[in-house]
């Protein structure tokens, strides 16, 4: 694709990324036949091939307007076209800077900014949105409906094992995770007991930077990304083997760390070795001896829902299918394995309407086959499923800790 940036983007290292990306892009089409939003919509502009020409115009010089940016916020950022293009373009990548740059060209409105606002201070912080949780959980009976199914049931973790191995693996708290699943970095740490290995979490690290890098707050994710960094480095400098993610969201983030920060004099090098050790818990276990995890069967078979930053961003779907077959559990067949559920982060809150149709389509596709339980690898997957799902939703690692 030929481009021409104008001089205010062209000359900043995110415009010359931007451009290197959009040139790479030939156009084809084969993106919008598994892009959710193209899917439900039929509009070019809906698809990644249309928000492209529409990140195109506006980066050589085109009115910025709000209907560029409707069609920009209505994108999931599932990257599921990534899979799909032969030409390797990175979308993802490209809309994270179109948005950046035109979040500072065209305002939004008062409300849509204290939205987001709120957003971006509550979800990353782990304390603030605990303490919330804990509220919405104590007043959920008396809540209205819309609201009371978005606020999932108190859960309780198992003990974390007390041994200590000498194979050391580090782990992410992350912000929702530890109050709303609290159970599932228990449940990690108790199967890596199994298998001779420590679970360790860095106290100080918290939420990965995607809240607010994907809502456009790019400085304030690359902070966090920073301390996160400062949090794991003693470990890694220790001879820690892996940074193991349990959930896929933070995993698609950490392991962007090196070319987040590949300009950063300080955090570059160290960044760079973060994400080299960044894997998904699926794909660390497929490489260990599984005979001690074979768990008794759940009374049927289970539906996988693969989250889109597992399969499209960390590229290592698959894995959590083989671990838990070679574990004895029996998988449900299911349809359409390559399309969002409709949570993508912030978006089932900012753009509820597509969310709820997705979620819906998602649902209809794990449930095929009668399973009777959904499992999935991201927390806000897990969290989106279970608001309408009719069978029980929770982390796959539970499945191996019975």
């Amino acid at each position: 694709m030929q481009t021409n940036l104008v001089q205010q983007f062209a000359n900043t290292p995110e415009g010359q990324e931007a451009e290197d990306i959009l040139r790479a892009c030939v156009h084809c089409g084969f993106c919008t036949a598994t892009c959710p939003t193209y899917q439900e919509l039929n509009d070019e502009r809906d698809g990644p091939r249309g928000r492209i020409y529409l990140m195109k115009m506006f980066l050589e010089g085109g009115e910025a307007t709000e209907k560029t940016r409707e069609h920009l916020d209505r994108c999931l950022t599932c990257r599921s076209c990534e899979t799909t293009c032969p030409s390797g373009v990175q979308y993802g990548r490209l809309v994270d800077i179109s948005r950046g740059l035109l979040e500072k060209e065209l305002p939004r409105t008062p409300r849509e900014k204290w939205l987001r606002w709120a957003l971006t201070r509550l979800l990353p912080n782990r304390h603030l949105f605990g303490f919330a949780l804990r509220v919405g959980q104590l007043l959920r009976p008396i809540l209205p409906e819309p609201l009371r199914v978005k606020v999932p049931p108190r859960r309780q973790a198992s003990p974390w094992p007390k041994a200590s191995h000498s194979r050391i693996v580090l782990g992410l708290a992350g912000c929702a995770q530890p109050s709303a699943t609290p159970n599932t970095n228990a449940a990690a740490a108790r199967v890596l007991d199994k298998l001779g290995v420590s679970l360790v979490e860095a106290p100080e690290a918290g939420c990965c930077g995607a809240v607010n890098y994907h809502l456009s707050e790019h400085e304030r994710g690359l902070k966090q990304m920073r301390r996160n960094i400062d949090a794991w480095w003693p470990a890694v400098e220790a001879g820690a083997e892996a940074l193991v993610m349990t959930a896929s969201g933070c995993g698609a983030m950490v392991q962007d760390y090196g070319h987040l920060l590949r300009d950063d004099p300080v955090y570059a090098n160290k960044a760079k070795k973060v994400s080299e050790m960044c894997v998904d818990l699926g794909a660390f276990l497929l490489k260990e001896d599984l005979e001690s995890l074979r768990v008794a069967a759940p009374g049927g078979k289970v539906a996988f829902h693969c989250p889109c930053t597992l399969q499209h961003a960390m590229k290592q779907g698959g894995a959590v299918e083989q671990v838990l077959t070679r574990a004895g559990v029996e998988l449900a067949a299911t349809k359409d394995k390559h399309l969002c559920c409709g949570s993508a982060g912030t978006y089932s809150i900012l753009q509820p309407d597509m969310s709820q149709k997705l979620l819906a389509n998602k649902l209809k596709a794990l449930t095929v086959d009668d399973p009777v339980s959904i499992v999935t690898a991201n927390v806000g997957c897990q969290l989106h499923l279970e608001t309408k799902s009719n069978v029980p939703v929770q982390h796959w690692i539970e499945l191996l800790d019975r």
